[in-house]
């Protein structure tokens, strides 16, 4: 790891943890602003809960490391790229699985894809699952499929940043409409407590992805070579 590298990661890090400790603030502290308008079952608001749980924590957090495991994880690339898959694998079921709670309980998955968070969530989990299931096959497969994947690496590379900052612009948007539904429905202050804290997760939220794809995108110093310089006069010929 490079010098320039770990101010970043430590910057990316503790940006994860305040978003961390934002979203259990919230699912904990104000748990009632995630009580459907007409709830059927206790288990309802444990599912509305887990929802911000699983997709900030679990899935944006998560496949945030992931990105950077290249960056901190010393040992051969095979083992990188072993702890990424693996690690973007679990945000991907977490990602599955927080969509299926927001369903839970509720009119049906159809129903419930009438805004722009919604569409904006299956395109991003839609792309993260193509992206991991891509680099699965390439990372088990060898011979051509291995030739295959060097020369997509810019395009994995491309794309697995895009989906990472769609799925956090996707989270800004639910945010934005969970805080126009409580000031709306739930008579939430503007300038309450909850309001407050919504917010600053969501400029977390846009800090940290600015770190994780700033870290991603910085040069591996520690990995640069010079080769030495041709002499432009032989001894053969002089």
């Amino acid at each position: 790891m490079s010098s320039s590298t770990f101010p970043l990661l430590t910057i990316a890090r503790l940006s994860a943890i305040f978003v961390a400790s934002l979203v259990l603030i919230w699912a904990r502290v104000f748990k009632t602003s995630f009580i459907p308008r007409s709830p059927s079952s206790n288990d309802t608001l444990i599912f509305a809960v887990l929802h911000p749980l699983l997709m900030v924590i679990g899935f944006i957090i998560l496949s945030g490391e992931a990105i950077l495991v290249h960056r901190w994880l010393p040992g051969s690339r095979n083992v990188k790229k072993t702890v990424h898959l693996g690690m973007q694998g679990v945000a991907l079921g977490c990602g599955i699985l927080g969509i299926w709670t927001k369903f839970h309980g509720e009119d049906g998955v159809v129903a419930n894809f009438y805004s722009l968070h919604s569409w904006m969530g299956l395109v991003s989990i839609s792309l993260f699952g193509i992206e991991w299931v891509m680099g699965f096959m390439s990372f088990w497969h060898r011979g051509e499929m291995r030739r295959v994947s060097r020369r997509m690496l810019p395009w994995h590379v491309f794309i697995g940043l895009y989906t990472y900052g769609l799925s956090v612009a996707t989270a800004e948007t639910g945010l934005l409409e969970k805080l126009t539904f409580m000031q709306t429905y739930r008579n939430v202050p503007r300038r309450g407590s909850e309001s407050i804290l919504v917010n600053g997760l969501g400029l977390g939220l846009a800090f940290l992805a600015g770190i994780v794809i700033f870290a991603a995108l910085s040069p591996k110093h520690h990995q640069l070579s010079i080769r030495p310089l041709k002499p432009i006069y032989s001894n053969d010929k002089y």
